[in-house]
């Protein structure tokens, strides 16, 4: 591996090596996001072909659950009234948040700067939408995906706010160059 692609792998300085491993657990939480919603693009394009909403409809509506709260037919009554149609939009949009993850995990891993400030962004602006779903809709799933986010903007915030030396070293090497010319 040439010397220039090291910092790839290993931390270029103490205070990338000290935030290393939670920078790596961000990026494997993305990772997992973005896996989800490939799979959830993959079942609404399929969903999109009449026969298999048709077969996912009476699935459902033959499934034999206790089912106390009316989540099932709640379900099945939503599938109906939107159609086979809506589901190619779900899966562009899911496809879409999947690139987001993609690219915020992929720089987070490679301990990109840029990749923390993008991520503090995506992330940040979504925590509106969270908190007002936790607040209208409340499931203990929603809070700890809040808390999760918001502590993840919070690290972060504090970590592209710190000195980056291997980035000063660069830049006062690069003008203490001699150039020809």
């Amino acid at each position: 591996m040439p010397h220039s692609d090291h910092h790839i792998t290993q931390p270029s300085s103490e205070i990338e090596a000290q935030h290393s491993v939670g920078l790596r657990i961000i990026a494997i939480y993305k990772a997992v996001k973005t896996v989800c919603l490939i799979l959830v693009a993959i079942a609404a394009f399929r969903l999109n072909k009449q026969v298999n909403f048709e077969h996912l409809v009476h699935w459902l509506e033959h499934l034999s659950l206790t089912d106390s709260n009316n989540l099932r037919w709640r379900l099945v009554n939503t599938l109906v009234e939107w159609g086979p149609s809506k589901f190619v939009a779900i899966g562009i949009v899911a496809l879409g948040y999947a690139a987001i993850f993609a690219t915020e995990g992929t720089g987070l891993w490679l301990r990109k700067h840029w990749a923390e400030w993008f991520t503090v962004i995506a992330t940040g602006s979504l925590i509106p939408l969270e908190l007002y779903e936790v607040v209208v809709h409340f499931t203990w799933l929603k809070l700890a995906a809040l808390v999760a986010n918001i502590a993840i903007v919070v690290y972060l915030v504090r970590i592209a706010m710190q000195p980056h030396p291997s980035r000063k070293k660069k830049a006062d090497a690069a003008a203490s160059t001699p150039r020809i010319g």
